[in-house]
């Protein structure tokens, strides 16, 4: 359905809405395709991007989960089926502007492993996050995946093996989480943190995230290089100096 993801413009904000409701924000792959797609092109129109679910969930995972086709599809058939999960979670690491996740209730599955892959995650003191992928006979890799440059080994394997749902704080210390705040304060503390980014120019904006995706695996002595060659191109930019409108 056209409607189980909304999208606004919000003048430099897109803001883009999981709205399935009524099954937990639960995506099919279509609507990961869509996501997929819309993270793509957010850069065009858009300074930064704020994920959400409606609803009192996140997104509890992939719709149908654990459902087995018939007749099962060739390793080389499945992989392709894959890459549907795996081109999400490039999208959101490789879009040139950063990513706010809004979590107010469960992300589960797929559903933590954007709230993990998003640049920022600000999540309500009434969220929980899991990776059950194996309680329903599925390798959760693809999860994984999302988190291999974020969450400490220990805390991955604790995620994956337990299936436990976690609290706010304990997603915070393994690195899924950037901040929690009551839920009461969750949308006026997303929009205070919007208008502090936005009084950076755009150019600040996206070559800070260039660093955050970059430099964290260069050498040290390469990331400190890159990190001189990206300050000085940046503050001689013409851009920077410009006031927003």
């Amino acid at each position: 359905m056209a409607d189980d993801i909304l999208v606004k413009q919000d003048g430099p904000i897109l803001r883009i809405t999981l709205n399935a409701p009524d099954r937990g924000n639960a995506v099919t792959d279509d609507m990961v395709i869509r996501l997929t797609k819309m993270i793509n092109e957010a850069g065009k129109t858009a300074d930064i991007v704020v994920l959400r679910g409606a609803g009192k969930d996140f997104c509890v995972g992939r719709a149908g989960m654990g459902a087995r086709p018939s007749p099962e599809p060739t390793a080389y058939t499945r992989r392709n089926f894959s890459d549907v999960v795996f081109d999400a979670y490039g999208a959101m690491r490789n879009c040139p502007i950063p990513i706010i996740a809004v979590v107010q209730g469960g992300a589960h599955g797929f559903g933590c492993a954007i709230a993990a892959a998003c640049d920022i995650t600000i999540a309500s003191d009434k969220a929980s996050f899991s990776v059950p992928e194996m309680a329903h006979q599925i390798m959760p890799t693809m999860v994984m995946s999302s988190f291999v440059d974020r969450v400490p080994r220990k805390a991955m394997a604790y995620l994956v093996y337990s299936m436990f749902e976690v609290t706010p704080e304990r997603a915070l210390s393994y690195g899924i989480v950037s901040d929690v705040v009551p839920a009461a304060q969750l949308d006026s503390h997303v929009d205070k943190l919007t208008a502090a980014m936005l009084k950076a120019p755009r150019i600040s904006l996206t070559s800070a995230k260039e660093y955050v995706r970059t430099g964290p695996d260069m050498s040290t002595a390469g990331a400190v290089e890159y990190a001189r060659n990206l300050h000085a191109v940046i503050n001689a930019a013409e851009e920077i100096r410009k006031p927003r409108g």
